[in-house]
């Protein structure tokens, strides 16, 4: 026992590494240690023999366990101790300069919107992306075979072949949001919906998810003037130019009668943009009075209540403003991209600071 004892406690503290350790530990306690072969001659030991061998090999077992713990853990503070040595940080040290980040500009333009159309009376309404063909299409006065409702234009969520329920759509614009804030509150009303749609669709002037404002206004006495009115003060007020032009052209949209498109009178200097002023016009955004049809879909009596709709893309409202000449940069994710057109948090003009 004293021979096995030594040997072992020996090659213990001469161990280099937890790998000659374990070797150790094998070779003594292991299932074919030498402990473990001696425990298997009891058997061939007197009674009286084996109760002195037996609580002796079980003592020495215990001891050379308990050794091999102990240097295991010396092994592993030695290792803690030398990381610390070479892991070390000076505190004293001048700290780094601290980045800070920027707002994206479909945010800033959001914000500002939200603030421009708050200060006209106008709250925000939101609603799922995810939406119902009734909501989207239905509802909007938007017919079957309308070529936005076919599966190039549109993105149809996936569904089995013996699915009888209605489809989901991606929704296409934030229109579904009107009706189903005319459903919840009633007229008289005055909303916007500002939120992502989505659309098959992808150039340098569209993506297949980008950002819409549209808003709505309903009374029982509101006319194409107020709608009017409510478009130049909100461009003068966001492009920030008291001589903002508008022009309003016959158009048609299902959701809209009588429909027009809103040109801004603009021109091209030295391949810039300028707005307000100069012989040409640019497409803006689409409005018009709200069709009956779409009215009653909400809930809302046509023969009593009448109101007006306008859409704008939130997108196209910062390219023209901030003079950002591709739209798929928007959704690049590159952080020099973003520091050149983001806003910082107190610096970033907003209407609330005006």
């Amino acid at each position: 026992m004293d021979d096995l004892r030594d040997k072992y406690l020996g090659q213990i503290a001469g161990a280099g590494d937890e790998a000659d350790l374990e070797t150790v530990r094998l070779a003594a306690v292991g299932k074919k240690g030498e402990i473990a072969l001696k425990m298997r001659e009891l058997g061939k030991m007197t009674p009286e023999e084996r109760q002195q061998v037996g609580p002796a090999l079980n003592a020495l077992k215990d001891e050379i366990t308990s050794a091999i713990s102990a240097r295991k853990a010396g092994m592993e503070d030695a290792a803690l101790d030398a990381r610390l040595r070479t892991e070390w940080l000076d505190v004293t040290l001048p700290t780094r300069a601290r980045r800070r980040g920027t707002i994206h500009p479909v945010s800033q333009v959001t914000e500002e919107v939200t603030a421009i159309f708050a200060d006209l009376g106008f709250s925000v309404a939101e609603g799922p992306q995810i939406e119902t063909d009734w909501y989207n299409f239905d509802a909007l006065n938007i017919p079957g075979h309308h070529p936005a409702r076919a599966e190039m234009d549109t993105f149809y969520m996936a569904r089995a072949a013996d699915d009888d329920r209605p489809p989901h759509v991606l929704r296409t614009h934030t229109s579904p949001v009107q009706i189903r804030s005319l459903e919840k509150t009633g007229a008289p009303t005055r909303i916007i919906c500002p939120g992502r749609v989505y659309r098959a669709d992808y150039d340098q002037t569209h993506t297949p998810m980008f950002h819409q404002v549209e808003g709505m206004a309903i009374d029982r006495d509101i006319s194409m003037a107020n709608l009017k009115w409510v478009l130049e003060e909100f461009c003068r007020a966001f492009f920030e130019i008291d001589g903002i032009e508008l022009r309003f052209r016959a158009s048609h949209f299902p959701f809209t009668e009588p429909s027009a498109e809103v040109d801004i009178r603009c021109f091209w200097e030295g391949g810039t943009l300028k707005l307000g002023e100069g012989d040409d016009w640019m497409e803006i955004l689409g409005s018009g009075m709200m069709h009956p049809k779409v009215l009653a879909a909400g809930g809302i009596d046509p023969d009593v209540w009448q109101g007006f709709a306008f859409g704008i893309g939130i997108d196209r409202l910062a390219m023209l403003k901030y003079g950002i000449p591709d739209l798929r940069a928007f959704f690049d994710s590159d952080l020099r991209w973003l520091r050149h057109y983001g806003f910082g948090a107190l610096q970033a003009p907003t209407r609330h600071a005006g």
